[in-house]
């Protein structure tokens, strides 16, 4: 993959929902287990999207939360592992820093600490259950420019 053409694409829900909505339901509801109910939150339509195309491909998505969080960052099985993840972040990131907003804030399953620590995310409060995963939050104060 490392010649791979990615590209990222920013945009409505109706521009990129229907490959958003297929990569989340892969990743969250068929991989994860995670509830249609919990999945499927309604805050689509107000958010910011991105979707990572490799070769022109849909392979993973985030969203970006009018209050500054990201969420629904996924990336299918396939593709893990080879920039795509953060890739998503730094759009979604420099989106939000584009906003005027001072931080970024997202709720990161715990066995993605580590990921979201290495672009500079700082943890805070106690670990939660979010759709039967645990998660905990995480920051991203953004030196606006």
């Amino acid at each position: 993959m490392q010649n791979a053409k990615l590209e990222i694409r920013e945009g409505s829900w109706e521009a990129l929902g229907a490959e958003a909505t297929e990569i989340r339901r892969m990743v969250f509801i068929e991989e994860q287990r995670v509830p249609l109910e919990e999945e499927w939150d309604g805050r689509d339509p107000a958010c910011r999207h991105f979707l990572a195309l490799l070769e022109g491909l849909p392979v993973g998505t985030a969203r970006l939360l009018p209050d500054a969080h990201i969420g629904r960052v996924a990336v299918l099985a396939e593709a893990r592992g080879s920039g795509i993840g953060a890739a998503l972040m730094a759009a979604a990131i420099e989106a939000a820093r584009r906003d005027g907003h001072p931080a970024v804030e997202l709720a990161a399953q715990t066995h993605a600490l580590a990921f979201y620590a290495r672009l500079g995310f700082i943890p805070f409060g106690d670990e939660f259950l979010d759709a039967g995963i645990l998660h905990r939050n995480m920051r991203l104060p953004l030196a606006c420019s």
